[in-house]
């Protein structure tokens, strides 16, 4: 029997490669995974739907692995194999930069640009021209807030984004998708999820908003929603000028 969970997700992902059109016969798609619930997640319904789809495209799956204390890249690689997944694990020092005296940014972000740059090389190797990120759509709003509070900017990630004049393109099947109810999912089919090991990953812009939202929704449980409508609803008339 099929969950309510599965129907859900299911169909939300299909409405956002749809809407952007984000897969075509005979894509070469690499997936970043994370090892956490979301790329997890989005590698599974990626994978499950080949079988019942009448396109056909080929799915890699690579984990960049930052360098810390840690077995996720063994438990990530025990389990494609399982699973049937092509995996490609790569081990370097990237968050032990981004945490040393030298580097003056911040932590998380020159880690994820050396992150989001090998996986990019890698796509190149492997002839793929598309790379799959699992941002859902909480990831989406808090993005938002995210560059309003701290670039002065109203931006955010988006479900299809070309990059370096169209050679790749980043897509987020999960972009319509609630965080609740992937973790929902991720639990129903006993994902093996990886700790985040980074030692300051508790500690971030980002938890800061999570929390603001979180009280946010609490208060009115349409507040969501009418955030997330409101990226496709700009009246750019009552914006100021530049």
């Amino acid at each position: 029997m099929t969950s309510f969970r599965y129907k859900e997700i299911n169909r939300l992902v299909g409405k956002a490669l749809h809407k952007y059109d984000m897969i075509e016969d005979g894509d070469r798609i690499l997936v970043g995974l994370s090892g956490g619930k979301d790329s997890l997640t989005m590698m599974w319904f990626l994978n499950e739907r080949l079988s019942r789809i009448p396109i056909t495209y080929k799915l890699f799956a690579a984990y960049i692995d930052p360098g810390f204390d840690g077995d996720g890249g063994k438990i990530l690689e025990d389990y494609c194999k399982r699973a049937g997944y092509n995996i490609r694990i790569e081990n370097t020092d990237y968050g032990i930069q981004a945490h040393s005296k030298e580097n003056r940014e911040n932590p998380c972000f020159l880690c994820s640009r050396l992150r989001r740059k090998r996986l990019f090389e890698i796509a190149d190797e492997l002839g793929c021209r598309k790379l799959a990120l699992g941002h859902n759509k909480d990831d989406i709003i808090e993005t938002l807030f995210l560059n309003m509070c701290y670039s002065g900017e109203i931006s955010t990630m988006v479900p299809a984004q070309p990059m370096f004049q169209d050679m790749f393109t980043v897509i987020r099947p999960l972009a319509f998708v609630d965080e609740d109810l992937i973790k929902r999912f991720a639990e129903e089919q006993e994902f093996p999820i990886v700790t985040n090991p980074c030692p300051t990953s508790g500690v971030s812009k980002r938890k800061d908003i999570k929390q603001l939202l979180k009280k946010l929704y609490i208060s009115n449980k349409k507040i969501k929603g009418n955030i997330f409508r409101s990226l496709s609803n700009v009246k750019e008339a009552y914006l100021l000028k530049q």
